[in-house]
């Protein structure tokens, strides 16, 4: 058996795409992923399954969520080495002066094109600050995340990516729910 985070993008969130996680779980039972386990209502689920092929997992879990409800929600699939490693790159991390509670990470379902990282480097929304390592943006606002102009969607039009953002709470929360 293999364990496995599926990250839902933009469920639960301002009354749309509405999905009970009790009801996630169940369907996600139904679809034979075991151990399934829900965190917070932002879509977390920590899983296990037979199956290696994480593109095939989240197909499954997509054609799901269409049956059940009828709308499509992206869907990304992490283990809980990749979350470490996101952890541990993270460059805001080591900064005595930053607020671990205002760390960000941004997940992109692919490394987006160089011209496209390019010009996102002449945006400049000081004192909000980042950093793009491959698939990863590591996103420091010293305000609240609601506040920030450098948020999900931003990244996500700006660099023509499927993204999913999720604190540093979250993140370790994910991490322990995995064995950690």
């Amino acid at each position: 058996m293999h364990t496995y985070i599926a990250l839902f993008r933009g469920i639960n969130v301002s009354g749309q795409k509405i999905i009970k996680m009790t009801d996630l779980k169940r369907y996600l039972e139904e679809c034979g992923l075991r151990s399934v386990c829900t965190y917070i209502q932002s879509g977390n689920v920590v899983f296990s399954s037979k199956n290696p092929d994480q593109n095939d997992l989240v197909q499954v879990i997509k054609k799901k969520i269409v049956e059940q409800y009828g709308f499509e929600v992206s869907v990304m699939i992490k283990t809980r080495a990749d979350l470490i490693h996101i952890l541990d790159a993270n460059p805001f991390m080591n900064d005595p002066e930053r607020d671990t509670a205002r760390m960000y990470f941004t997940m992109l379902s692919s490394v987006p094109e160089a011209e496209l990282v390019e010009k996102l480097q002449r945006y400049d929304y000081s004192p909000e600050e980042y950093a793009l390592l491959n698939d990863i943006v590591y996103f420091y606002s010293p305000k609240a995340y609601g506040k920030a102009k450098m948020n999900n969607n931003f990244f996500e039009n700006k660099l023509k990516v499927i993204a999913t953002t999720r604190n540093l709470r979250t993140l370790e929360k994910l991490i322990n729910l995995t064995g950690g």
